[in-house]
Order: structure tokens, then C-alpha cells, then sequence
């Protein structure tokens, strides 16, 4: 029986192959000739929504063939699991040219005469990295102008099937399907694809890829990009070579090409970043055995007389300095003198990045032909979202058109309520990052409980200090708080997003994009900050402790610093966020994408369609690149503003985007549907975000140096201080302690046991002993420290504020040469524009045409010459 199942199964593939001669891994309609520029699903289930999910598509595909699209249905028999209906589209020319005239899409009009760039004289040595010159220039250079129908002579046609290419072609459909109505419903007019698909009219809407990315197309008319793209850019093993961004532009749009080539040059200059602070690195490792501090901690007859204070009340014992020798050592490696110079030079980096994109920001608008491209355009776009919900309109005072608006009371409530919901998140990361100090504060006292009475903690006592094993288990905790938060927060940006209903698809994104970096800033960089600047700031000292909520005593730094528990923080939340982001953005996509491949795997190419195959991709959807971004921002500024603390920072961000790049470039092209082709010609908002980070950093960094690194204290007892010339820095460590009198603790500190019975015991601060008669109060020399703190921050701000500022002044934001070229494009368009009407009015003075007066031409003729005269 089973064996006759298979036979009966083989008989109708075989029908279904010899039904269709050409295999269904094609690009084009039945006829071999129509291109398919968009495609469309949906399963024709039977319930109680079906007769009117059936009327919507009847009505939606009548409006699109009245708009000019052709449309070829695929029955779902003809589908794998015969479930799912397609619905091919194809756009025939006269769409096309109607639409890009609509557009302003750019179109050739001539091949470009400017002279290319001089060859850079390294370019023998960076032939390695380049890519091969058919990948990297797939086809010529030309010079532009906005597509017009009546001037199509104009332009280089040679075949209009080609002359457009498929992502702008895919552009001008989706288009079409954002704003194609399909019926009134409730008395409201309805369009639009986006709305069909949230209400499972049709289960997806996509564009198609030009080929399976393992191997090029059988068939002759299609590039195979995909496969290009994926062999010379997707895998991992082309890490080292240059991206291919003019493909990258023709295959997925202009706004995914510039999201790589920031990304690409983000990348480079984190290389130079990252040599510099493996250096500083260096200089610590090499100097560790050098550095006073240390010695005299581990030295026995120095660290191990000093008796320290309790680190907790009543549990904690008196514990010798020395125990804490290991960490002392290792702070040393990004406590020193290379960490000042790391913080200014990153202080200076972030201009020189920030300065030069947008040189090769103004480079590639030149290239890709966004120089006359402005946001502003899209303006007259509107979101199908506005136009549906705002049902009031009023007159445009430019258009003198009647509009949709939505009235200002409506704005103001809705404002309202989003501000009110951020602030209720923000106020809600705070709870939780209170929550985990009360966690630290808890804890803390148990492990240095546990650790001074434990034996079997013994071998690594000196190296997982109290506050260590503290900073890393909150940390850890903090991180999946992060993780959760983002995850609900998500949903709630984009909810709060859409109840505002923004004008225009820029201003959605600016909104969105501003209400989810607050609240990723204060997500993932609140721990830092509490570490950075409030850790061991507000301790009080023996007998006189402050308390959080009256219970648990505030925690100490470690007697060598707080510097690295914030470079522990930091590491943990850093590299976590960045293992789980791979992992998202990779390994999550693959699975599902196997899952639902794992029918059709065994059958042949000829019956697993193109349409099928990408149908069983994820979605890379509109937000898609949004969270790249976020991502490589919130990297940005662990990289900047906590630099000082940490200067492998670089080195790991420069090892993450390498792989970045191409986990991002693999996932693309072989784990998502193609996206809809967009234009833009910057970063937008995200530019404006980077800079405020790049003036945060340096006040950030100012305050780190000043005050939780060990430095300005070192320099103050150095120049002040010191009494042995020949050691400047020899009896630190004691000098840097204070004395407090065990008998005055009062019953709530004192500690249980005393078996030694100490007299006095040693904490970290500037205060009299208890034998002056301004006992525990501050000495002058914390005074001296706390004015050459704030001196030091001043006097480092304005310095690199100054080279920030003066630096930025003097690079020029557009390259000489690309203006040149722009001037030179400009005018050579105009001329050949010129000239068309010349002989365009030329013609119609031969064939009689009265209204071409002789004025007209004179006219014309003038303006040709203003033209070349400026």
C-alpha cells in the first residue's frame, strides 16, 4: 500500500512536469517574457471572514489592473503544500515611466566624460582587498536627470524591459500597492497592501530574488546578483575584502547601500582606534610589575599590616589589605597614565569619524545620484496610515490642494499619552537598575561574609574579590533585565509610534527611532553610570555609613579603585549584548527558515517555484534596518562614552563588526525575502544622535579619569605629597587610607568577632584621625584632590572641545573634487536639456506650429547661453 502512495505521488510530479516544460525557478510570467516585479499570497481558508476576505482581493486586484499592473494567479495546486494561492504582478512600461515621472526617478541621459580619480599610489598594496572591477562597477557611469514622458527620446533607452532596473521597478509597484483602495468599509474608504496584510486578506507581499544564491540563474536573461553578492560579499571568508556598495545600491536600494557603507567605514576607522588602545593596553600589561600601588599592597610587611575596616555590619571580620593584591595588579592595567591619553585621542577620534562620513557621505550621494535628493520630497508622500485615519482635511497653502490633517487637540492627546508611556519605561528601568544596587548592597555582605570564612574559596580569593564577584553577578543579573525590558518595550514603542499617526514615512521613523534610543540609552548605559559616578562616592565612613532606604549599607570601591568593576560592567554588558545580537540576527532566522523548508527540500527545482522559495524566507520589514542601526549605536557609545575605563572597547567592537558585516550581508541575501527598494541620502537622524554621543563622551570620559580612576589622587600626593625623592610614589597606599578607632563603631557596625583584637582599623578616604580634634573629618588634602579634579575636568573639555571644534573646521564636510564633478554634472545637464528644447522648438517652427513664435526660440537661445555663461 505505502509503495503504491509513492507511485500515485510520482505519477502527479510527473504530470505536473511535463504540464510545464520550463522550470518554475524563474523570474518572468507563463510566457517567458513579462518580468515579475512583486508577488502576493494568501491561503483561501474557509471560515467566517472568507467571503469577505474574497471581496477585498477582488476588489484590491480589479483596482490594480485598472492602475495598468497585470497580474497571473498561480492556483494553489500548483503550490507545495497546496494551500497558498500567488499572485504574480507585472508592471508594463507605460506604468513605469507614469509612475517614475511621479517618483523623480533619476534615468541616464548620457555616459560620463569626467576623468576618473588619480590612482592612489597604495593601491598596489591594497590589491588583496579589492574586489574584482565587474563586481565593484557592474555597469557604467552616467550623468542623470529626473525621468520626464515627454522627453523620453532623451534619455539612453536601448530596451525598455531593462532600462529600469528591478529595484526600482519592485519601488514603483509597492508603490501602487500602498495606496490602491480595495472597497469602504464602516463608511471609511480602505487601501492600501499594509492594511490587507494585517487583516489576513493576503498572507504576504514581497519582491522577488533573481535566483537561488548558491548558483546563478538558467536562464540567460537574469544578472544573477544574488549570487554575485553572495559569493563576493555574504560569506564569511571575504571578511578581508572591500564591500561591493554599487551593487549592493542596484540590488536592494539606495537605504540599505548606505546603511553598509556607514557600517563598512565605521568599521575602518575603529581599526585605527583599536591599535591605539591595544597599546594603552600593553603599556599596562608591560607595567604592571612597575607600579607602586600594587607592590606595596601585595608587599606582606606594607598590605599585610594594614588591618581594613568590615566590608559589611556585624557579619564582615577585619580583613588585611593584601588579600586584595591580585586585583590591585590587574586594575593597574587600565588605571595608568595611558588611559588619560586614550580618552583624549578617543575624544578626538569620534570628530575625525564623525568629519570624514560625511565627506564620504557627500561622495556617495555625487555617485548615487542623491545630490538633488531632499528629504523634503518625501514629504508630499504621505504614510497610507494618515491618509486612511485622518478623515478632516484643509486646504495646503503651497498646493492650494484639499488634504488630509489631523486637528491639533487630537495631536495634543496623543502626545500626551506617548510622553507619558516613555516616562513611565524610563521610570521603570530606573526601578529595576535600583532594584539590582539593592541586590548589589545584599549581596554584597554574603559574599564577603562567605568569602572570608569559606576555606575552599581560598586558592581564588585574591583575585574574586567581594566586590568583584558582586560587580560580575549584578552585571550579569542587569543584562538580562536589559534583555527583558527591550523585549517588551519594542511592542510598545511601535504602538505608541502608530497612535500618533506621523505625517510622513520620515517622521515615523525619526519618532520611533528618538523613543527607542532613550530608552535603549538608559537601558544599557544606567548600570555604567551608577558604576562609573555614584559606586563608593556616598559610603560615609565606620561608625558614620550612609544606608539606602535606611537598610542597606552603600557599597565601597575596592581599596585600588572602582575603575575595574566599571571595565567588568561594562565587558559584560557590552560583549553579552553583542553575542545575543548575532545570535538573533542569525542563528534565529536560519531555524526558521529550515523549519519551513523542510518539506520541499526533497523536491525537484522545477516544482519549488521562485515565488515558494522566497515566500519560505523571513520578512526583513520596514523597521529591518531601523534596528541594525540601534544596534551599531548603542556599541557607538559603549566604545565612547566608557572608553577611558576599558581600551580594548575598539578591539572588540572591530572584531564584532567584521562579523557584523557579514552576518548582516549573509542574512540578506540567503535568510530574508527581498526588501522593497528605498531611497535615502544620509543616515538621518542617526547623524544628529551620534554627534550629541560624541560631546557626551567627552564630559563622560573627563568625569571617569577625574573621578573613578585612581589618577588625580596618584598626582596630587606625586607633586604634594610625596616625601621620598628618590620613590615619589612609595607610601601611597597608606597615605591614601585612613585611621578609625575600632572602640568608636557603634553596636549596629561592629563586627561580632574581634580575635585579634584590633585597635584600629583602615578605610579608603581623606579624614583626620581619631586622636585630632577634627576627628573623621575631611583633611585639607582631600580638598587639594577634589579642586584638582574638577581643575583636571575643566581644563581636559575645553582642550579637546577646542581640537574637536578646530578639526571639524577644517575638514571640509564636501571634498573639493566632488564639488567639481557636481558643478560639472549640473551643467552639462542643463545644456543637453537646453538643447533638447532647441530642437524640439526648432521642429515645431518647421512644421508651422503658430504658437512656437520666433520669440519663443530667441528666448531659448538666451537662456542656453546665461546657462553656459554661469
Amino acid at each position: 500500500q505505502q509503495s503504491g502512495r509513492k507511485y500515485n505521488l510520482f505519477l502527479k510530479r510527473r504530470l505536473r512536469i511535463d504540464k510545464r516544460h520550463q522550470s518554475k525557478d524563474s523570474i518572468f510570467f507563463r510566457d517567458g517574457v513579462r518580468r515579475i516585479d512583486f508577488v502576493l499570497s494568501y491561503v483561501d481558508d474557509l471560515n467566517k471572514e472568507w467571503e469577505k476576505k474574497l471581496e477585498r482581493r477582488k476588489e484590491f486586484e480589479s483596482n490594480l489592473q485598472k492602475a495598468g499592473l497585470e497580474l497571473e494567479t498561480e492556483d494553489k495546486k500548483e503550490s507545495e503544500d497546496g494551500k497558498i494561492f500567488f499572485v504574480k504582478i507585472h508592471a508594463p512600461w507605460e506604468v513605469l515611466i507614469t509612475y517614475a515621472e511621479v517618483l523623480n526617478i533619476k534615468v541616464p541621459i548620457k555616459e560620463n566624460d569626467i576623468p576618473p580619480m588619480v590612482e592612489n599610489p597604495l593601491d598596489c598594496v591594497l590589491f588583496p582587498l579589492r574586489l574584482p572591477e565587474k563586481v565593484m562597477h557592474p555597469e557604467p557611469d552616467y550623468f542623470t536627470a529626473p525621468f520626464s514622458k515627454d522627453k523620453q527620446e532623451l534619455y539612453l533607452i536601448n530596451d525598455e524591459s531593462t532600462f529600469f532596473s528591478p529595484s526600482m521597478r519592485n519601488r514603483i509597484v509597492n508603490y501602487i500597492l500602498t495606496r490602491c483602495p480595495y472597497g469602504t468599509e464602516e463608511g471609511k474608504k480602505k487601501f492600501g497592501i499594509k492594511r490587507l496584510l494585517n487583516n489576513g486578506t493576503y498572507t504576504a507581499a514581497y519582491p522577488l530574488h533573481d535566483c537561488q544564491y548558491w548558483k546563478k540563474a538558467s536562464d540567460p536573461n537574469c544578472d544573477s546578483e544574488r549570487y554575485t553578492l553572495y559569493m563576493e560579499w555574504a560569506r564569511f571568508l571575504r571578511f578581508y575584502k572591500e564591500q561591493p556598495l554599487v551593487l549592493i545600491r542596484k540590488y536592494y536600494g539606495e537605504k540599505i547601500g548606505i546603511y553598509f557603507a556607514w557600517l563598512g567605514f565605521y568599521t575602518e576607522m575603529l581599526f585605527l582606534a583599536a591599535v591605539v588602545g591595544l597599546i594603552c593596553f600593553l603599556y599596562g600589561l608591560f607595567t604592571m610589575d612597575e607600579n607602586m600601588s600594587s607592590k606595596e599592597i601585595c608587599d606582606p610587611a606594607i598590605g599585610g599590616e594594614i588591618i581594613m575596616c568590615p566590608l559589611c555590619d556585624r557579619d564582615c571580620e577585619y580583613w588585611r589589605l593584601n588579600t586584595t593584591c591580585e586585583s590591585s595588579q590587574y586594575s593597574h592595567l587600565f588605571d595608568n597614565v595611558a588611559t588619560l591619553f586614550f580618552a583624549i585621542f578617543m575624544g578626538i577620534w569620534v570628530t575625525l569619524f564623525l568629519e570624514f562620513w560625511k565627506r564620504r557621505q557627500a561622495r556617495l550621494k555625487y555617485e548615487w545620484d542623491l545630490v538633488d535628493f531632499e528629504e523634503e520630497q518625501q514629504q508630499l508622500q504621505l504614510r497610507p496610515e494618515y491618509e486612511a485615519k485622518c478623515t478632516q482635511k484643509k486646504r495646503n497653502p503651497v498646493t492650494q490642494e484639499m488634504e488630509p490633517y489631523l486637528p491639533l487637540t487630537s495631536q495634543a492627546v496623543r502626545f500626551c499619552i506617548s510622553g507619558a508611556t516613555v516616562l513611565f519605561w524610563v521610570s521603570l528601568i530606573i526601578a529595576s537598575m535600583i532594584a539590582v544596587i539593592v541586590y548589589r548592597l545584599a549581596v554584597y555582605a554574603a559574599f564577603a561574609s562567605l568569602m572570608e570564612n569559606t576555606q575552599t574559596l581560598q586558592p581564588i580569593s585574591g583575585l574574586l574579590t567581594p566586590q568583584l564577584a558582586t560587580s560580575v553577578t549584578a552585571s550579569c543579573l542587569n543584562f538580562v533585565i536589559i534583555m527583558i525590558l527591550n523585549f517588551f518595550y519594542e511592542r510598545i514603542a511601535i504602538w505608541i509610534t502608530d497612535m500618533e499617526i506621523p505625517r510622513t514615512h520620515m517622521e515615523y521613523e525619526n519618532r520611533l527611532t528618538m523613543k527607542m534610543f532613550l530608552f535603549q540609552f538608559v537601558n544599557y548605559y544606567s548600570s555604567c553610570f551608577y558604576v562609573a559616578f555614584f559606586k563608593g562616592k556616598f559610603v560615609g565612613y565606620p561608625g558614620a555609613y550612609t544606608y539606602m532606604f535606611n537598610r542597606w549599607r552603600n557599597e565601597e570601591c575596592d581599596p585600588a579603585g572602582c575603575l575595574i568593576e566599571l571595565t567588568t560592567q561594562l565587558t559584560i554588558v557590552m560583549a553579552g549584548k553583542q553575542i545575543w545580537g548575532n545570535i538573533q540576527e542569525a542563528i534565529v532566522p536560519w531555524i526558521c527558515n529550515w523549519w519551513g523548508r523542510r518539506k520541499a527540500r526533497n523536491n525537484p527545482e522545477n516544482l519549488y517555484s521562485r515565488w515558494e522559495q522566497d515566500h519560505d524566507l523571513q520578512t526583513f520589514g520596514a523597521l529591518g534596518l531601523f534596528y541594525e542601526y540601534l544596534e551599531m549605536v548603542i556599541q557607538f557609545g559603549f566604545i565612547t562614552l566608557f572608553v577611558a575605563s576599558f581600551p580594548l572597547a575598539p578591539l572588540l567592537a572591530l572584531m564584532n563588526n567584521i562579523l557584523e558585516i557579514r552576518v548582516d550581508s549573509w542574512k540578506l541575501t540567503t535568510q530574508y525575502r527581498r526588501p522593497v527598494a528605498a531611497k535615502a541620502h544620509s543616515i538621518g537622524v542617526w547623524q544628529e544622535i551620534l554627534n550629541g554621543m560624541a560631546i557626551l563622551s567627552v564630559v563622560t570620559n573627563a568625569f571617569i579619569v577625574a573621578f573613578t580612576s585612581d589618577m588625580i589622587p596618584r598626582l596630587v600626593y606625586y607633586y604634594a605629597y610625596s616625601e621620598n625623592e628618590d620613590s615619589p610614589m612609595s607610601g601611597y597606599i597608606n597615605n591614601s587610607l585612613s585611621v578609625f578607632q575600632i572602640s568608636d563603631f557603634p553596636e549596629r557596625n561592629e563586627p561580632k568577632e574581634n580575635p585579634e583584637n584590633f585597635i584600629i582599623c583602615r578605610y579608603r578616604d581623606y579624614r583626620y584621625p581619631p586622636d585630632h580634634e577634627r576627628k573623621y573629618l575631611h583633611t585639607m588634602q582631600f580638598w587639594h584632590i577634589l579642586a584638582a579634579k574638577l581643575a583636571f575636568i575643566i581644563i581636559m573639555e575645553h582642550v579637546v572641545f577646542i581640537v574637536k571644534f578646530f578639526v571639524a573646521w577644517m575638514i571640509p564636510d564636501v571634498p573639493a573634487d566632488v564639488k567639481a564633478k557636481i558643478k560639472r554634472e549640473k551643467y552639462l545637464t542643463q545644456k543637453i536639456l537646453h538643447e533638447y528644447e532647441l530642437e524640439k522648438l526648432k521642429e515645431r517652427l518647421c512644421q508651422g506650429d503658430k504658437r512656437a513664435t520666433e520669440k519663443e526660440f530667441i528666448a531659448t537661445e538666451g537662456r542656453m547661453e546665461l546657462s553656459r555663461a554661469m
